[in-house]
């Protein structure tokens, strides 16, 4: 069965559940919750605005529900130790916090439940769930593992292009370049002089490498990290022509860009510095508040320059699913929270307080695209776009230290192009070997 027709076939199911308990009572969060009352659920969160909103939303929900949503804030970096820890151990977490790449092997460790234990029960689901009105592949990409749905996207995130029109205009642009080949070729000479520099592209030794300067350079030129045998792709002619660009497209960025994380991006750009940066969806507030931002009325957001296979945006962000380790009531309290943080009718809500839904109602609320400018781009990136952005196993996280050190040593000239990629894919098919693709123990699934 397909990603799409399970959906269809979950989403029937939860219509028709609803439909009949409707036919008795309608359903009401306050009377699902009731046998519930007084549990505690347990959850990660970050220091992010999507769950600061959370925060903010949350005491409407404690009090219709009786239920506690006891949060552990933790940083980004910690937030995968600590679950697997507690995980493992059979600990408190009645919920799991799931980013992109974590869903496999969350799912393939049995510590989350399908959302199908919820929603083929009339008492817990909300008749306006509606499953088909989340982005089809934000729900895929962040919620979803071999066609079955865990979690719910929570915290989400699309790359957009973020740049000054006022410096593109001052060098006689009336609009954001619309291919990465135009942003270097064209915009690059015309942006670049006087200690200011066209574009920025985060690249610092960390995740920010890997993801968001390595892989953001593989997909739009056609590349990707595996085959589908998974055998490394990253020598192909694709994936050499994306890396070859990102080493001509530093001619046009600030010296020292493989020093540069999220923070240094962003600022360098709210400085104005740099014209262009392609970065999260969830920085928007940053560029355009005046407190934040020097160039806050210039700010403009288009979407992800294309490249010859296309636009292939960066995608990130979260899911929540139920812990299976977590009581039967600790597991109903927990969907209903779970139902409630991502429902359509508190999406508007979720937004204003500096959160990103992935429900496609809301985007279509009259005023929202003019009020918030990056309504547009995101609406665009998420039409269609790459799951496996960054591979979604278990085995990322290695295959991440890899690729962190050696496209490092790519953008510094320390090896070629050829050579780097060579050795990433070297040492990327060990980890999967050792992991047991290749002997067919584990699915090539990713």
């Amino acid at each position: 069965m397909t990603f799409k027709s399970h959906i269809s076939a979950v989403a029937l199911a939860a219509a028709s559940l609803a439909g009949l308990a409707g036919a008795a009572q309608a359903w009401s969060l306050e009377e699902a919750a009731k046998p519930y009352a007084g549990t505690v659920v347990d959850v990660v969160f970050l220091d992010r605005p999507g769950y600061n909103a959370i925060r903010e939303m949350l005491p409407e929900f404690e009090a219709a529900t009786g239920i506690t949503i006891n949060i552990t804030t933790m940083p980004y970096e910690n937030a995968l130790g600590e679950q697997v820890r507690d995980f493992v151990a059979g600990g408190d977490l009645d919920l799991a916090l799931i980013d992109l790449v974590w869903i496999g092997n969350f799912a393939e460790n049995g510590w989350i439940v399908p959302i199908e234990e919820f929603t083929s029960n009339p008492d817990l689901v909300d008749p306006e769930l509606d499953l088909e009105d989340f982005f089809p592949l934000v729900l895929n990409a962040f919620g979803a593992w071999n066609g079955v749905v865990y979690g719910l996207p929570i915290d989400n995130y699309s790359g957009l292009l973020f740049y000054n029109r006022c410096m593109l205009e001052e060098a006689g642009f009336d609009r954001p370049p619309e291919t990465w080949e135009e942003l270097k070729d064209v915009y690059g000479p015309a942006l670049t002089g006087d200690g200011r520099y066209a574009f920025a592209l985060q690249s610092k030794r960390n995740e920010t490498q890997s993801a968001d300067s390595f892989a953001r350079m593989l997909w739009p030129f056609g590349g990707s990290f595996l085959n589908a045998e998974f055998r490394s792709n990253l020598n192909s002619p694709e994936s050499q022509a994306g890396l070859q660009f990102r080493q001509e497209l530093m001619a046009y960025m600030p010296p020292g860009i493989v020093a540069y994380d999220h923070a240094e991006t962003v600022n360098a750009l709210a400085q104005g510095d740099v014209a262009m940066i392609t970065e999260w969806s969830a920085f928007y507030t940053t560029l355009v508040s005046p407190e934040t931002s020097k160039v806050a009325d210039c700010i403009e957001v288009a979407p992800e320059p294309m490249g010859p296979a296309g636009r292939k945006p960066a995608l990130g962000g979260f899911s929540l699913a139920v812990a299976t380790q977590a009581d039967e009531a600790e597991r109903a309290a927990g969907w209903l929270f779970i139902q409630w943080a991502t429902s359509k009718a508190n999406a508007e809500t979720y937004l204003r307080k500096g959160g990103v839904p992935a429900r496609q109602s809301v985007y279509q609320i009259p005023g929202i695209a003019e009020e918030f400018k990056f309504v547009p781009a995101l609406v665009e990136s998420w039409q269609e776009g790459v799951p496996e952005f960054r591979p979604r196993f278990a085995e990322w996280p290695t295959i991440s230290e890899i690729v962190q050190e050696w496209g490092t040593k790519m953008m510094l000239g320390e090896v070629s192009i050829e050579d780097g990629a060579r050795e990433i894919g070297t040492r990327m098919e060990a980890v999967l070997e050792d992991a047991g693709y290749y002997s067919g123990e584990k699915p090539l699934v990713q």
